[in-house]
């Protein structure tokens, strides 16, 4: 089938990519013609591990191309996906104006009966938005969402080996429905995976997923703020809520806030659909205040430890990505960490195994970003562990103690509350945890 993925973004290259391996004939357009052609070059923009070799072998196997044509990809697919961002506006709301582009394009240019895709995240009630811009053109337009549910980090065997596969759809539009169940049957080899739905739930289906684990992020991080008044330790308190059936283990790690494109983003986006329509979501509204505050948490640990005067500090910072195995620093914690250092007069010393060069790109000489963990805690007054990184996970403690100016460890993630640093003569603290 041939197939256009609008959108070379995130979700945009994983979708063109996963698509081409399952067979498809596939075409990632996008207007910026710079990115098209280090795409064309092998030239991979993001970070994102086993993306590099996809691309790779479809494009050699004849299955991907990219182009700068929209028009002209759309006029040759039968299929078009769009994958275009939908960033936040200044008031919560998602920023439809790239949508809005792209479906006026699909309009123009069809050459025939066609299925419009959406793959990019949108609010509830976008598929009446953009079926209006569809009537315009000259043949059929189906339309179709397609939430996507990519992990960055994992988003390949997301996408090849997913949990779910959410289409929403008209209940009487047999063309599109056989059309999706034809793009994603190599998927489904093993047991169904499709959920078909109306559109409007479909959409909702994919804030809500977020919203749902972003308030166990934030509720875990409250309880760990508690455990540490009452002298409770999280590590229990986490295995003893996640080993009930009815909860399970995953997202109820304690740490500094979570960030990236997604969660952010779909919470305030949702909070603000509710609002449109009379609503005010209580709980998705807690959890964004909860992660916006701790956010905030490791610099007031450090204020702590020197009394609340930083000014002059040598501060290193393991971790400027949101999460490992991506370099995507949107909304990182460290982010708000190194801000509130410099704005208190610290200086500060970074590493990150792939987010280096996006961090220079938004500080510039502001910060030194390190060539390796070890240079960037050289005469450190104190080590702040943000994100987990597996080569940070089990570091040379002795060397760390005999290159810092002083042993002060503070734990993001506590990743290390077990291994008695206390006892090599290191203040150490983690969050909500009684170890080391």
């Amino acid at each position: 089938m041939k197939i256009c993925v609008i959108g070379t973004g995130y979700v945009g290259l994983v979708t063109s990519a996963g698509l081409a391996e399952t067979g498809h004939y596939v075409i990632g357009a996008d207007i910026d013609v710079q990115k098209i052609e280090r795409l064309k070059k092998g030239e991979i923009p993001i970070f994102e591990p086993g993306l590099k070799e996809l691309v790779e072998r479809n494009g050699a196997a004849g299955r991907l191309e990219f182009s700068s044509d929209i028009g002209g990809s759309i006029a040759r697919s039968q299929v078009i996906f769009c994958a275009v961002g939908t960033p936040m506006r200044a008031d919560g709301g998602a920023d439809l104006s790239a949508v809005d582009a792209v479906a006026e394009e699909v309009a123009r240019s069809v050459r025939g009966e066609s299925v419009f895709v959406m793959k990019s995240t949108v609010p509830v009630g976008t598929s009446i938005r953009i079926r209006r811009i569809l009537a315009s053109a000259n043949h059929r337009v189906h339309y179709v969402s397609n939430p996507e549910f990519l992990k960055e980090g994992d988003a390949i065997n997301d996408f090849m080996r997913p949990d779910r596969i959410v289409i929403g759809i008209d209940d009487n539009d047999a063309f599109a429905r056989d059309i999706m169940a034809r793009i994603y049957h190599p998927l489904n080899l093993d047991k169904n995976r499709i959920l078909w739905m109306d559109p409007a739930s479909a959409e909702l289906t994919k804030y809500v997923s977020n919203a749902m684990l972003a308030m166990r992020i934030s509720l875990m991080n409250e309880i760990a703020l508690l455990c540490e008044k009452v002298g409770a330790d999280i590590h229990h308190v986490r295995h003893g809520v996640g080993s009930d059936s009815r909860i399970g283990p995953k997202f109820l790690y304690a740490g500094p806030g979570y960030g990236g494109s997604c969660f952010p983003k779909d919470v305030a986006a949702l909070i603000h659909t509710a609002r449109d329509h009379g609503l005010e979501l209580e709980l998705a509204i807690a959890t964004e205040r909860v992660n916006q505050r701790q956010k905030g948490v490791l610099f007031r640990k450090l204020r702590a430890i020197f009394d609340g005067d930083l000014r002059g500090k040598r501060i290193a910072v393991w971790g400027i990505a949101f999460k490992p195995r991506t370099d995507d620093i949107r909304e990182s914690p460290a982010l708000t960490l190194i801000d509130a250092l410099l704005a208190d007069g610290a200086t500060v010393s970074a590493h990150d195994p792939e987010a280096h060069a996006n961090a220079r790109a938004l500080y510039g000489d502001r910060i030194e970003i390190a060539p390796d963990p070890y240079a960037a805690a050289q005469g450190a007054d104190a080590l702040v562990l943000v994100t987990e990184w597996r080569p940070y996970q089990n570091p040379d403690f002795e060397r760390l103690r005999s290159i810092m100016n002083r042993p002060i460890l503070l734990d993001g993630r506590n990743i290390w509350s077990n291994y008695g640093l206390r006892a090599l003569g290191f203040h150490y603290e983690g969050i909500g945890v009684r170890g080391s």
